[in-house]
């Protein structure tokens, strides 16, 4: 058996009916050449065809103390594949619409604690011939980067390659040399030493941190969100949207108004909700709060498990008409943050994170949905997460697009998470099926707001 670390032991207990944990994927491949329409079938039988299956992908909790805390993860010997990976069909016509209903659906669903908690659907009926995957993990046994990169390894940047495996195939050993008992002995002490500096360290960090937001003015503190559509208990049914847009014109805007990429997709989500909140007469006098996560996995632990992410807020200046003002508000926000963490460990970045999403743990505690109508920690969460510069092939069938379906929480009903793919950004939007309504209109807000950042970066 293997401890679970606290922050994943979180998501589970965070999770309920109304709050499935999981993050998850929808993918879209274009045939191979020559395809007689059985690729559907096919792509099936490789990602169930497996002989080994990976310690991650064999992981499930253990419950503790009457079934509420998990502490310890153990291994299922016997996974049963054809019940984590299901082959469905579309109704006609099936369109992209019917596709997202039933994305929907299966996102809105919980995962059975009693197997490793994953589970991934091939979706053939798509009348233009594509095929669908859609995939989902337990924020408890991967972050949301650890997820996208998991799969996008599986595949192959060579359209030729026909020897793709799914990602919780168990790959061949890479034949690394162990390290010798000594020098191992050598670097577990030395970890030891740098987590004691790490927490001694944690305090005089967070009273820095505080100070130099209150100081500045610029970064956002928890609870100073206004109230807000989003801010309510929410239901367990979900609804997703999703679109991609060149990474090129976001580059540009970026690089005329001399801010980074992620700084001009926090702009281009700040503009579309003040639209669409305009829309539905709901638009706040404040500018609404995201929480930003950030990534604190090193570039070579990206499959790893468990969750390393902190979290950042920022001023999305959604008061603001002017959307090259909008775009500066959110540059400057985004450079407060990332400067109050810079010359921080990870581990006095997550001790800051849980600062910032302060509150969430408020569904726990027995009759907290009074407290919830209070202000929010945040409106929202908006992820930028990154993926392949380069086109992906499953055994010669092209991946279109990845779009990605993150958590909405309690409190927080709307999530936006986009991803980096070949030449595009992808977009995904997962909101509360009865709190967040017309969901689908934000895809028209997000273009035209894109479409007036280009038009004040000239």
């Amino acid at each position: 058996m293997t401890l679970m670390l606290p922050l994943d032991s979180m998501f589970l207990l965070m999770e309920s009916r109304e709050h499935p944990m999981h993050v998850g994927g929808l993918s879209l491949f274009v045939p191979p050449e020559g395809d007689d329409g059985e690729f559907a079938r096919s792509l099936y039988r490789s990602l169930t065809d497996v002989d080994s299956i990976r310690p991650l992908f064999r992981r499930k909790p253990v419950q503790f103390l009457s079934n509420f805390a998990p502490v310890r993860w153990t291994e299922d010997t016997d996974v049963d594949l054809e019940y984590h990976v299901r082959l469905l069909a579309l109704p006609k016509p099936g369109r992209v619409r019917e596709l997202l209903e039933l994305t929907s659906m299966l996102h809105g669903t919980l995962l059975d604690r009693h197997r490793p908690l994953w589970e991934a659907y091939v979706i053939e009926g798509l009348a233009d011939g594509r095929v669908a995957v859609y995939m989902k993990t337990h924020h408890a046994l991967m972050d949301g980067v650890s997820a996208v990169q998991a799969w996008y390894r599986s595949l192959s940047s060579d359209p030729l390659d026909r020897e793709s495996m799914p990602p919780w195939a168990q790959r061949p050993s890479s034949g690394r040399v162990r390290a010798s008992r000594g020098l191992d002995l050598q670097r577990r002490v030395g970890s030891v030493i740098e987590t004691v500096q790490d927490v001694v360290g944690v305090g005089p960090a967070i009273v820095n941190a505080a100070a130099s937001a209150v100081k500045d003015h610029v970064a956002p503190l928890p609870f100073a969100a206004p109230k807000s559509i989003f801010n309510v208990p929410i239901t367990g049914a979900r609804r997703v949207a999703a679109q991609s847009w060149p990474i090129e014109r976001l580059r540009k805007v970026s690089c005329v108004a001399d801010v980074t990429l992620n700084d001009a997709v926090l702009a281009m989500c700040a503009g579309a909700l003040r639209r669409y909140l305009i829309e539905l007469d709901e638009l706040p006098d404040k500018p609404l709060i995201a929480m930003v996560p950030v990534s604190l996995r090193k570039g070579d632990e990206g499959e790893a498990s468990g969750n390393a992410v902190g979290a950042v807020l920022c001023d999305l200046a959604t008061e603001l008409a002017d959307p090259a003002a909008r775009l500066q508000r959110v540059h400057d926000s985004m450079s407060s943050a990332k400067s109050l963490m810079s010359g921080l460990t990870p581990l006095q970045i997550t001790a800051l994170s849980a600062l910032n999403v302060a509150g969430l743990g408020l569904p726990l505690i027995p009759g907290s949905s009074r407290l919830i109508t209070g202000r929010p920690v945040f409106n929202l969460v908006i992820s930028n997460v990154p993926g392949p510069t380069t086109t992906r092939y499953w055994n010669g069938a092209k991946l279109e697009s990845c779009y990605p379906a993150s958590i909405p929480l309690d409190g927080q009903a709307m999530n936006i998470t986009v991803i980096g793919y070949a030449d595009t950004m992808q977009f995904g939007l997962v909101g509360c099926r009865r709190n967040v309504p017309h969901l689908q209109r934000l895809l028209g807000h997000l273009e035209e707001s894109l479409s007036e950042l280009e038009a004040a970066a000239g």
